[in-house]
């Protein structure tokens, strides 16, 4: 289990890189009017299969650690900032932002102009970007800090 635990923490900073390239590859693009092109694609594809590879180690902690045992007691859970966090609020989050990122790369995908898909990518990315920044435990978040890296 601990092992998964790194793995969804040193992921966290590929999606991240993909993420920010992606978002900034598109205000550029928009920006210089330039033509879309294969780095641009490469960047939200890459975004994207982290997204996945991310989620499905999520689904496992989450249902092997005791997160999803506790919706069982929703009440008292809820009362825990830490464990309502971690039930709901990340878990719910994150998929949202999976779904924005999957419907972002068949938004790009089928839009005609370059300018078209970089506005896509900056609307469906961007959104994305901003929940998966909001839904990480960052360390100065006191009740839900997790560490910058997860070592083994």
């Amino acid at each position: 289990m601990e092992t998964l635990r790194v793995l969804h923490n040193l992921i966290r900073w590929l999606i991240l890189v993909f993420a920010f390239w992606t978002v900034i590859s598109a205000i550029s693009g928009l920006a210089s009017k330039r033509a879309y092109s294969n780095s641009d694609n490469r960047s939200n594809l890459f975004f994207m299969i982290f997204m996945d590879i991310q989620l499905l180690i999520g689904l496992i902690i989450y249902f092997t650690n005791g997160w999803f045992e506790s919706l069982k007691h929703i009440g008292e859970s809820m009362k825990d900032p830490m464990v309502r966090f971690f039930t709901i609020e990340h878990s719910v989050m994150m998929i949202i932002a999976w779904i924005l990122v999957h419907a972002g790369r068949i938004s790009v995908k089928k839009a005609a102009t370059s300018q078209s898909k970089f506005k896509k990518s900056l609307l469906y990315f961007g959104i994305a970007l901003l929940i998966i920044l909001i839904a990480i435990p960052w360390p100065f978040r006191e009740a839900i800090a997790r560490p910058w890296f997860r070592w083994f």
